[in-house]
């Protein structure tokens, strides 16, 4: 057995984790972090395949992101553009497939109409609310008693118009279908990234991708913290007082004045807690989930849609593969693109077997690229539904009216324990810029105890 004593224990080494752990180092707290995978990066992977450097978990950087934004020009790390010239492509309820450039969908006049309004009503919404305080904003308790396939319902007569809006927060952001999730939550996500504008703007949100991809942001945290960063420990027991913790993993028992779990909500659960954590702590993450998206990516010995004249970036709600976009990497000859399958039709075909579920894919993709996209060098699906200490992604949210219930609480802290992840950020929610956000907020709290 093997006893330590640091002044601040953090389970997790994602970005929250690891940020908070090098916050803190720097203000002179001794630090420990554990991290029950075999790397660090939690919900951040970049790995090779076959050959190729995937970003198997998150990736982009938009403008908004100073928090992500200030840890790259610390870590000095480099940034390069997503290609997007070309047309873009949709397919819309008819099941005709279009091409359009610029952000405005090529559908019917009635339809753009409506799609408009309802952006216009979302940024109102939008705009009432302090993301990190979805709750208190005029009508939350209202909003959040209705699902956001009902708000849409009442307030567009357009199936098309709602189904597309619908997307960009259903499958695009919570991955789960809009029946299952409140308008306020639905506001909250268009909140977090400024507007729901903002949401919906491809060449915003998905504007820059880090060289080399975005685990170097924490593998250079890691390399930082050095010794101080242990993985493959799996966190068993906590046992603690109003003064401290004491924490098993394995052979290890690590004291410390403070405890950070920096992990998803649903990961709260899996530790044991002596005593218990208090029952209204352990309820709200009960009523937390994550979604269901399976990223896939494709690669080719080129980026042969370019040469039709083709961006890469293609929409349809009514496909297996909702969004796809140009994903190949930096300086590289070879293209990869990128689409995503996500809430009921990964119900639909994670039910598949493996040769079934890939044909279907790229049968969806070559709706949109042709036959050509059939054939690729290299395929590989990013099922985050079968990791278990996410068991989803992108990020987890609540059921019916969880968000006013529980929401103030998922901030508190229990005694000597901090709880935080890009889950409980406002803005920044369910980004890498709300993970790094929430682990600088949750340094300064220990600081200042």
């Amino acid at each position: 057995m093997t006893n330590e004593d640091v002044d601040v224990l953090i389970v997790g080494a994602g970005a929250t984790g690891l940020s908070a752990a090098y916050a803190l180092q720097r203000a002179g707290r001794s630090v420990l972090v554990l991290e029950s995978r075999e790397r660090v990066g939690g919900r951040l992977w970049t790995d090779e395949v076959d050959g190729v450097d995937l970003e198997i978990g998150g990736q982009w950087v938009s403008p908004d992101q100073d928090a992500l934004l200030a840890m790259l020009d610390e870590l000095g790390l480099e940034t390069f553009e997503r290609h997007r010239e070309g047309e873009s492509i949709y397919v819309g309820l008819d099941g005709e497939r279009r091409t359009f450039t610029g952000e405005v969908l090529p559908v019917a006049a009635a339809v753009e109409s409506e799609m408009t309004r309802l952006t216009e009503l979302l940024d109102e919404l939008s705009a009432q609310m302090d993301p990190a305080r979805p709750w208190d904003m005029p009508g939350a308790r209202e909003l959040d008693q209705v699902t956001f396939l009902g708000w849409l319902e009442q307030n567009c007569d357009e199936p098309e118009a709602r189904d597309n809006i619908a997307m960009f927060i259903a499958q695009a952001m919570l991955t789960k279908p809009a029946h299952t999730f409140s308008a306020l939550q639905a506001v909250h996500m268009a909140a977090s990234a400024g507007s729901f504008s903002n949401l919906v703007d491809s060449e915003f949100i998905l504007d820059k991708r880090v060289i080399g991809g975005l685990q170097q942001v924490p593998l250079r945290l890691a390399e930082r913290l050095g010794a101080a960063v242990r993985t493959g420990r799996d966190v068993e027991k906590v046992v603690w007082t109003d003064v401290g913790v004491t924490v098993s993993s394995g052979d290890l028992t690590v004291t410390a004045r403070d405890l950070v779990l920096a992990i998803p909500p649903t990961a709260v659960t899996r530790v044991r807690f002596e005593p218990p954590l208090p029952s209204i702590q352990r309820e709200t993450r009960q009523h937390q989930s994550f979604g269901q998206v399976i990223k896939v990516h494709a690669t080719y010995e080129t980026p042969f849609w370019r040469d039709a004249g083709l961006s890469g970036t293609a929409f349809s709600p009514y496909e297996i593969v909702h969004e796809a976009y140009d994903n190949t990497n930096h300086d590289e000859s070879r293209g990869t693109l990128v689409g995503f399958v996500s809430d009921l039709q990964a119900d639909a075909v994670l039910a598949l077997s493996s040769d079934e579920r890939r044909e279907a894919i790229l049968s969806s993709l070559s709706t949109y690229f042709g036959p050509q996209v059939t054939r690729p060098l290299t395929y590989f699906e990013s099922d985050w539904t079968s990791e278990e200490l996410g068991s989803g992604a992108y990020g987890s949210s609540f059921d019916i009216g969880g968000l006013t219930r529980f929401g103030p609480r998922l901030r508190e802290p229990v005694g000597p324990i901090q709880i935080g992840s890009s889950d409980v950020a406002g803005l920044g929610f369910q980004h890498v810029d709300g993970a790094l956000r929430v682990g600088a907020e949750l340094a300064l709290a220990i600081s200042g105890r």
